[in-house]
């Protein structure tokens, strides 16, 4: 979880063009005086209404029935939703993700059988991390196990492997396999099944199909789904690409030459230019965007570091309207700080919204019981907890900490969800739902089945995707998501009960308890986080 130090301004090597980010577009609710564009103090007169105009200058907008979102609960209802899926695959797979697990025989398998038998028309592509993917070579990995699949079926299964341009040359040759993931990665996670994907946070692994909790919301729509395809498609676009060999490690990297990009190996500075070029038309805005004409609009956000972040000016944006109550959960909490001011200001005067946040007991978070340097990552996000709480002191925010045995031990489990979710107020619902549909105001008033809608059904707006919202999301990884945003009383219940669920298993904490002897970071975390932090990272 190490990360390099992010200079404050963009590349000064890109085009004039290119270094006026599309995160920093200035939204317009939002005073021009504001740093980088972001929302300051939310007020009273900001509403959702004011919202999705401005998301709508920020992010394609995609409008679906409420009833094409569905929310999965845990990991093995993950698993096999995704098997089921991949079984009755017609036309298109394709999965991106940080890593597949280097014994995961079971979801080939799965993968291999419905290319025997579901006919010639089904294509298989698969997009990794090189760094995670190729880390126990020539040991058996994820690199290994995918280039058996491409053996067998070289037309129609193509993997691709992403590699930071941020880490090359003698710093690569330097630094260990352990902790080079440090520098960037290929952090998203979207699961293609011809009409249908799944956008998660979850990898491809035994433990996010068994005992790592995390989220999961499966969209039943083409639109949806082609276009995180063509996200997809992009990325591998401008990736290694893996070919099987007869060598120790069974695999090896090519960089084509079909590639719109430079190696990134070789000319990092030219493939983050060329990378950029091709992904900024994924993020920007119809010029005319038309009335929503359903009842849940999806805002894809992605992040391509230095130079593309529509996910954290939409994260600002929302926190800055007049909201009821907000729920903000990482499973490492290390909050980018703008996020972490956000969610402050969303739970100060004059809003005072009620806030919670979840996050990893150190009995669940994966880095427990590790040996070296990452054995001391738990205390030290226990650190950073005290100074959140410790910035939180008079505000209307609450911090829980999720647990569910032990790391390590017979039905202990790990926490790696993330994502945020918004209650809005009775009246701006109604504003909302007023603005794209015709129905009485004594309609308004009672809530479309005659129920009485003073008291919220639910979230009315949820984040959901591969971000961690730390600097190194930010600064280094690549990352997809999507906001989404219903006024449909039947998906805002199922956003409360993934909530709940989620908070069923938290407890409340406070400074004392992260003062105490036992949770208190020792001087070894102190040092650690301060060498980081002079060597030019991060947690």
């Amino acid at each position: 979880m190490l990360v390099r130090r992010i200079r404050a301004n963009p590349r000064p090597w890109l085009p004039s063009s290119t270094r006026r980010l599309p995160w920093q577009l200035r939204l317009r609710a939002h005073s021009t005086t504001s740093p980088l564009g972001f929302p300051q103090t939310p007020t009273h007169i900001s509403s959702l209404a004011a919202l999705k105009p401005d998301l709508d200058r920020l992010a394609p907008r995609i409008d679906i029935n409420a009833d094409q979102v569905e929310i999965l609960d845990g990991p093995k209802e993950f698993f096999e939703r995704l098997k089921s899926k991949i079984r009755r695959a017609k036309r298109r797979i394709y999965l991106s993700t940080l890593y597949i697990g280097k014994t995961e025989n079971e979801l080939i398998s799965t993968i291999r059988d419905a290319l025997l038998h579901n006919g010639s028309e089904l294509k298989v592509s698969i997009l990794t991390d090189a760094l995670r993917g190729t880390r126990e070579a020539p040991d058996p990995s994820c690199a290994s196990l995918l280039a058996s699949l491409v053996e067998e079926f070289p037309d129609r299964v193509e993997v691709r492997m992403y590699h930071t341009p941020n880490l090359t040359g003698l710093r690569k040759a330097l630094i260990p396999k352990r902790i080079n993931e440090g520098w960037g990665l290929q952090h998203i996670k979207l699961y293609g099944i011809d009409d249908e994907v799944i956008l998660s946070g979850a990898n491809l692994s035994n433990d996010y199909f068994t005992n790592r909790q995390d989220r999961y919301h499966v969209f039943s729509s083409k639109r949806v789904t082609d276009y995180f395809a063509r996200i997809h498609d992009a990325v591998c676009s401008i990736s290694f690409f893996l070919r099987p060999r007869n060598n120790p490690s069974k695999f090896s990297l090519e960089w084509p030459t079909s590639n719109p990009a430079s190696n990134p190996l070789e000319a990092p500075n030219r493939y983050i230019e060329a990378a950029t070029s091709l992904l900024l038309p994924f993020v920007r805005p119809a010029s005319s965007p038309s009335p929503a004409t359903k009842s849940t609009s999806v805002y894809p956000v992605l992040c391509h570091p230095p130079t593309i972040n529509t996910e954290l000016p939409a994260f600002t944006a929302l926190l800055a309207q007049r909201i009821r109550s907000y729920t903000f959960t990482a499973g490492y909490f290390n909050p980018h700080p703008t996020v972490t001011s956000s969610l402050l200001a969303a739970s100060s005067l004059p809003n005072s919204a009620p806030g919670s946040i979840l996050t990893a007991s150190p009995y669940a978070n994966g880095f427990f019981g590790s040996k070296g340097i990452s054995g001391l990552l738990p205390a030290a996000y226990t650190h950073l907890s005290l100074r959140f709480l410790q910035a939180a002191r008079g505000e209307n925010i609450q911090l829980r900490e999720w647990q569910r045995g032990i790391v390590g031990q017979q039905d202990g489990w790990t926490y790696h969800a993330k994502g945020l979710w918004v209650t809005l107020p009775a009246d701006l619902r109604r504003e909302t739902a007023s603005s794209t549909s015709n129905h009485s105001s004594s309609d308004l008033s009672t809530g479309f089945d005659g129920r009485d809608s003073s008291v919220p059904a639910g979230p009315s707006v949820t984040l959901i995707g591969s971000s961690n919202y730390t600097a190194r999301s930010y600064g280094l990884d690549l990352e997809v998501g999507a906001m989404v945003v219903t006024k449909d009383e039947g998906l805002m219940r199922k956003l409360k009960r993934e909530e709940e669920l989620l908070m069923s298993h938290t407890n409340l904490i406070r400074e004392e308890d992260l003062e105490a002897k036992e949770r208190k970071a020792g001087w070894r975390v102190q040092v650690a986080m301060w060498l980081v932090k002079v060597l030019g990272g991060a947690l």
